[in-house]
């Protein structure tokens, strides 16, 4: 069995003259959390249809659980739990038929955690869909998404719709239990704090490309925030190699930093510079960096 759930090698894809993804390689491991973070327009919801096999791959490829999800949907589909941002659910029936009539498809499907969602989630069976608000429609999707216990879990926009409280409690403590039993999930947000606070592995996608692809606490350890003093006054930042960002004037410069931690040390070093304070970066400040090259 591969130590990865999703493997993808340089997949494009077009629609007309327009490249949604180009030559992306990204593979997702089994057993964990994987963010995939990028703006709107990035590609993220066109690299997750690929997955669920919705596109096939005009260039490249791509294997789920091993098999070609376009070739060999029922394989793969009936393993995979999806919860859309769009929340597409037929808006005539009950809460109560929909999940009778979507369990008919999940050979796999769990009636008692069904129920136990639909009490923790505060959904009423006999409710019509029509009639809930947008958090509540989340919240049935969800249900609808987790009731098989699916080795994968594809939430797309997850927070989209929910209220703090479901955000905060409810969706961390699902996406920990899904992978506390072994499974794995892929969930794309534009939301930075909820993939720090998720996440175990990050993949930054933009226009159609994959910028960053590292495990979280390897991304943090690799960027860094540090202000130099120099010893002569300057009207432009001193090249500092490694550096992404520079800001400040005169003596003091800071900049934001790619690389390990010796070799900043060493090239500030170079330039006769002084680090007189350092900084933690957050992801957002990760993100912004990489894309503003691009």
């Amino acid at each position: 069995m591969s130590d990865f759930v999703i493997d993808i090698q340089h997949l494009g894809r077009s629609f007309g003259k327009t490249q949604a993804l180009q030559d992306v390689s990204l593979q997702v491991p089994r057993g964990g959390v994987f963010g995939l973070i990028g703006s709107n327009g990035a590609g993220k919801t066109t690299l997750i249809k690929h997955i669920l096999g919705s596109h096939y791959a005009q260039r490249g490829w791509v294997k789920v659980f091993g098999l070609d999800p376009v070739a060999e949907p029922v394989k793969v589909l009936g393993r995979i739990g999806y919860m859309s941002e769009d929340r597409e659910v037929p808006s005539w029936m009950r809460i109560g038929e929909l999940i009778d009539f979507t369990r008919t498809f999940y050979p796999a499907w769990d009636s008692g955690y069904a129920t136990e969602l639909t009490s923790v989630f505060e959904l009423d069976v006999k409710q019509k869909i029509r009639d809930l608000s947008r958090g509540q429609t989340a919240r049935v999707c969800l249900l609808l998404a987790l009731s098989h216990r699916p080795e994968l879990l594809v939430l797309d926009e997850p927070s989209s719709g929910l209220d703090p409280v479901i955000r905060r409690d409810i969706l961390t403590a699902i996406v920990r239990t899904t992978t506390d039993e072994g499974r794995t999930v892929l969930f794309s947000s534009h939301l930075l704090d909820e993939v720090e606070r998720l996440a175990d592995r990050v993949a930054i996608l933009h226009q159609g490309r994959i910028l960053l692809d590292q495990k979280l606490e390897d991304i943090y350890e690799s960027y860094h925030r540090v202000t130099l003093r120099f010893d002569r006054s300057s009207s432009v930042a001193p090249a500092l190699e490694g550096s992404m960002h520079s800001d400040g004037n005169g003596k003091e410069w800071t900049y934001v930093y790619r690389g390990q931690k010796d070799q900043l040390l060493a090239a500030s070093s170079q330039l006769n510079a002084t680090v007189i304070a350092e900084s933690p970066l957050s992801l957002d400040d990760i993100f912004v960096c990489n894309i503003q090259g691009h």
